[in-house]
Parts: structure tokens; sequence; C-alpha cells
């Protein structure tokens, strides 16, 4: 039974961008702001940091004050928004999309660099920065999207 664990998350990991480059598409303002909300706790539905984030709370609430853009307020529809990155490593700002309850869509966070993201976990959590490689996220990670292009 391990051997086909391990192989089934090697097979998934082997689809992850390259995490040891860090490009720039000019939105490191997304990814300063969204550093700036971790502890703010979690909160489904919510969507400030007065009253908490679920994770595309998050994501609205940071391309609303950093870019003035209003985006989708669901993780289904944000992983139909802007473009996906494929394979392309993603740069600080872009969103990345996880699988953890059976849609390729139903989780999200902001990128921030080096291999790690900043999301609004779960229920009891608080907004926290985690690396995309842990045994975790890895194999439930997706795709990147880049939403804001200006």
């Amino acid at each position: 039974m391990k051997s086909s664990y391990f192989s089934e998350n090697a097979t998934r990991s082997a689809k992850l961008p390259d995490f040891s480059k860090d490009p720039s598409a000019g939105l490191e303002d997304i990814s300063v702001t969204a550093i700036s909300l971790i502890g703010t706790p979690y909160r489904w539905g919510g969507n400030t940091p007065q009253s908490g984030f679920d994770c595309s709370g998050l994501i609205a609430y940071v391309a609303q004050v950093t870019r003035k853009k209003k985006l989708p307020r669901t993780t289904e529809d944000l992983g139909k928004y802007g473009g996906s990155l494929g394979l392309q490593t993603p740069a600080p700002g872009d969103l990345v999309f996880f699988n953890t309850s059976g849609d390729s869509h139903s989780h999200v966070g902001i990128y921030v660099g080096q291999g790690r993201f900043v999301h609004a976990p779960s229920s009891g959590g608080t907004v926290r920065i985690d690396e995309i490689k842990n045994t975790y996220w890895a194999p439930r990670y997706t795709e990147a999207r880049r939403i804001v292009t200006d």
C-alpha cells in the first residue's frame, strides 16, 4: 500500500512548476498585502480584516484594495477567471488553486514567492503562509492563474 501512495504522490508532484524560480509579473503589491493579513481569523463568508476571511474572501479583498479590481467571490468562479499558467512558475501575486474537496478549484491562495502562498485555511484557523511543496498541499495543487495583469 505504501508504494502506491508514494508513487501516486510522486506523479502528482511531478506536475508542480519549478518553485525555485521567482519570476516577476509586477504584482508584488498583491503578495505584500496578503502577507500583511497573516493572523486574521478565518470566517466562512468573511471578506474583511474586521470580519475575518475565507479563502476567496481574502482574494477578493486583496484585489480590491491593491488594484481596485472586483473579482468573482467564489473559489470555483475564480478558477474560471484570468489565464491559467499551466506549468509556468507563478509570480508573486498570482493565485494558486488546490483540490481539497473533490473539485480542482476548492481552495485558493495568493502566491508570495519561494514556493509559498498566503491563504485562509479553515474554520478555527487564521490567515497564514504555507509551503506548496509540503506533504499536504503538493498532491492537492491543481494550477496557478494570473487574474490581475494591470
